[in-house]
Formats: structure tokens, C-alpha cells, sequence
């Protein structure tokens, strides 16, 4: 099978799609990588094709802001879209997959697929695509709306017509005309785990939720000493990069870790606030309970003026979870599906601080499934909000550890390529044609 995976964002959206080019190379699969540039996500030994877009550096120069993103469309946001839809087709033109899966951003997919005639799958990192009455769109509202929860999911839909234009410049390299109507995915995968989302009985049968998707050398079982079943190894945002040993690490780190309880502190790619500020409360939560503090500022989510160091105190502006995660009492971070994950199989409670997008859905969803206690929005981030979560985290460390030992048992790589051996073994359609 020669697949090609296309996925764009920030680097919890490229880990995943590396952890299944890992899975499927090993098969005998030969698999092709197209990805946004600078992600951080360690692609080595992957055949990769850049799609000369950089999400991190329009993070870092505009935040978060969806306001910001509206301002700044023309001159910075639709310049990095055009990047993913354009240049999806020409690595598409060039590798002659038998299947694509893509991430949602990637809005030429369905017209490639259609052009080569092959099929091709939407990976929906958060459930924000495949409409429910269950739960309200990822992204939307966390607030229940009943029958009206599958409007909700026309946002997306909606989201995509502001790239018309580049689509159109898709179809031009592909040779075709922009149809009317592209195909619908062969399939949906959702590299989620069932763990931390029941999957919705009103979802066609093409829908799998897999659980997450780990690299081959990431394994789990068994328990560690506190009984808490060992997280597979994952990196800085999300469960996707090879293993870490240990030894390999920054001593100056691996002698924080061995000195005592403490609390985890990372946003990611959040940029957006005041990060001084967020600091602060951080710190004075930590203190007010006696815990000492392991802080990832990431693109600038977090900064921790040199007045409030300490030897209780460590700042780094990455580090890899698979080491850290599992031996923190508490993780405090944005909600981001992958560190959502990661810290749940590690067995550590979350305190879900959200910013955008389908943060706050994952914190009301860890809350809702007793995982974590309510999330703290981020403009409501105070440190006596902050220490009474963390007060309360050891009340929901036997229901994360009981997920824990779920997800231990999950293989949703292998999931996720089951399903597409079995699409690329299907005779392929006509290819389209240039009217």
C-alpha cells in the first residue's frame, strides 16, 4: 500500500500522523508524510514532504486569538492555508498514493482523492466533523442542546468556504474542475480513546473511534509503584514520538524529578494573555499546597519571572511527557486532546485550564466522565482557583487510573491501518477527468 498522510496545524496535529507513518512502515507499507514545516515533532526516518507552511511561527506572531486569525486572514492566515491545500495536491501528484488520510484543514483532499480516483480519510482529532445528537461539536459549546447538538457541526463546513479560492488552485494542479460536490470519506478515524469519549450510537458504521495513536516502540502495561498503570511514552503535547530513556535526560531534570511530589504546568502552543501572569498563579497555587512545580512554557503560554525561582521551582520550555507525566501528582494544561490523552494513560489527574477551540469540550468531558475536576477558563485563572484544584485532584486518581488501565490496551495505530489496508485493497473508481 502506498499511503499518504496530510495533516496540518501544530505539533498535536502532526504527532499523531507521524505515530501511524511509524505503524504502517514496518508493515511493508510505503508511506509518505506531508506536514507543515518547524511542528517540533520528531520526524526522523520518515519520508516527509513539507507543505511550506509553518503554524507555529503564525502562533507565535499572532497567538491564539480567532479574533486575530480574522484580522490578519489575507496577510498571514490564508498565505499558510494556501500552503496546505495547494501543496497537498503537487505531494499527492508526486507520490501516486492508493489511499490519503488527511486532517480537516486539509480542504483539497476530497478533490485529490477524486482526481486519482482512490479513497481517501478524514482524521478528526476531536470529534468536530461526523454530526451527533450526543454532544455538541467539538469547538462549539460544552453545554448539552439535545436534538439541536448536530446544528453545530455545520460550523466547520462553513469554515471551509473562506478557501474557495485556493481549492480552486488545488483543482488546477490536480487537472480537473472544482466539482460541485467531492466524495465522502471512505472512512473517519477518531484517534481517541473510548476511555475518554463513548462512542456516539447515531455515527455511521464507517466511524471508529480507535483510541490513540502510538508509535511501535510505545507500549504499555503492567503498573508503576504508586499502582498507577505506565503511560506510553509521549512527547511534549501529544502520545506520538519515540520512547525517551531516562538516562538521556537533562540532568538538571532528572534531578528535579527524583526530588519529591510535584505538579505538572503546560499550554502548548497557547499563546494568548497575560503569560506573566499566568506564572504567578501557577507558582502561588503550587506553594499553597506544598507541592513544587515543573513548568513547559511552550510558544509563550506561561512565563515565570526570575523573582518566583526556586529550587521548588523548574522551568524548561519543553519537555517530554512520557518521562514527566507519569510520576506528576497533577497536570495542568489547555485541554488539548493529545495532552489530554497522554495524561490520562499516564495515570495523573488533569486540571484543564482551556483556551480555544475544543479544550473546553475535552475539560467539561474529563469533568463529566469524573476524570478531572472542573476546568478553569483561562481569564479565570486565579491561584486560589488553582490550589483548590489541586487540593482536589487526589479525589479523582482512582478513576484515572482505572482509564489508564483501559487505554493500556488499546492499539489504535493498528486500528487506524487496518482500516486503510483494507480501503487500498478495494478496486479504485475512475479517475476524473479536466472538463
Amino acid at each position: 500500500m502506498k499511503l499518504l498522510l496530510v495533516t496540518a496545524g501544530s505539533r498535536g496535529d502532526v504527532e499523531p500522523f507521524a505515530a501511524l507513518a511509524r505503524r504502517a512502515a514496518p508493515s511493508g507499507h510505503e508511506v509518505r508524510l506531508a506536514v507543515p514545516d518547524d511542528s517540533g515533532v520528531d520526524l526522523a526516518g520518515l519520508d516527509v514532504r513539507s507543505l511550506e507552511a509553518d503554524f507555529s511561527a503564525m502562533i507565535e506572531s499572532q497567538g491564539v486569538s480567532p479574533l486575530a486569525a480574522m484580522r490578519n486572514l489575507r496577510e498571514v492566515v490564508r498565505p499558510v492555508m494556501r500552503g496546505v491545500i495547494v501543496n497537498a495536491a503537487h505531494a499527492a501528484l508526486e507520490f501516486r498514493p492508493d489511499v490519503i488520510a488527511w486532517h480537516p484543514k486539509v480542504l483539497s483532499a476530497p478533490l485529490v482523492a477524486d482526481a486519482l480516483g482512490i479513497p481517501h480519510v478524514l482524521v478528526e482529532l476531536v470529534p468536530a466533523m461526523t454530526p451527533t445528537r450526543e454532544f455538541p461539536a467539538a469547538g462549539t459549546v460544552t453545554r448539552d442542546l439535545g436534538a439541536l447538538n448536530r446544528l453545530t457541526y455545520r460550523a466547520g463546513a462553513a469554515a471551509a468556504g473562506m478557501f474557495r479560492r485556493e481549492v480552486d488552485e488545488a483543482a488546477d494542479v490536480m487537472g480537473v474542475g472544482r466539482p460541485h460536490h467531492a466524495s465522502a470519506p471512505a472512512a473517519t478515524l477518531l484517534p481517541i480513546s473510548p476511555a475518554l469519549l463513548s462512542r456516539p450510537a447515531d455515527w455511521p458504521d464507517s466511524v471508529s473511534l480507535t483510541g490513540p495513536w502510538r508509535a511501535p516502540t510505545q507500549s504499555a502495561g503492567g503498573t508503576d509503584g504508586a499502582g498507577r498503570a505506565p503511560a506510553p511514552p509521549a512527547s511534549t503535547t501529544d502520545a506520538a514520538a519515540p520512547a525517551s530513556d531516562v538516562r538521556t535526560l537533562d540532568p538538571a531534570l532528572a534531578d528535579f524529578l527524583d526530588g519529591g511530589p510535584f505538579a505538572y504546568a503546560g499550554f502548548g502552543s497557547m499563546a494568548a494573555g497575560d503569560p506573566v501572569a499566568r506564572g504567578r498563579a501557577l507558582v502561588a497555587a503550587a506553594r499553597a499546597r506544598g507541592l513544587r512545580l515543573l513548568v513547559a512554557t511552550g510558544l509563550g503560554g506561561i512565563a515565570v519571572p526570575d523573582d518566583l525561582r526556586g529550587d521548588d521551582v523548574f522551568v524548561r520550555r519543553s519537555v517530554d511527557h512520557s518521562v514527566v507525566l507519569p510520576r506528576a501528582t497533577a497536570a495542568v494544561h489547555h485541554g488539548g486532546i493529545g495532552t489530554v490523552q497522554a495524561a490520562t494513560a499516564s495515570g495523573t489527574v488533569s486540571i484543564v485550564v482551556p483556551f480555544i477551540a475544543d479544550q473546553p469540550f475535552w475539560g467539561a468531558m474529563l469533568q463529566r466522565h469524573g476524570l478531572a475536576p472542573a476546568p478553569i477558563p483561562r481569564k479565570r485563572l486565579t491561584a486560589d482557583r488553582l490550589a483548590d484544584a489541586l487540593a482536589a485532584a487526589p479525589r479523582f486518581q482512582s478513576a484515572v487510573v482505572a482509564a489508564a488501565a483501559r487505554m493500556a490496551g488499546e492499539d489504535g495505530a493498528g486500528e487506524a491501518l487496518g482500516v486503510l489496508e483494507r480501503l487500498a485493497a478495494r478496486p479504485r473508481k475512475a479517475a476524473l477527468r479536466h472538463p
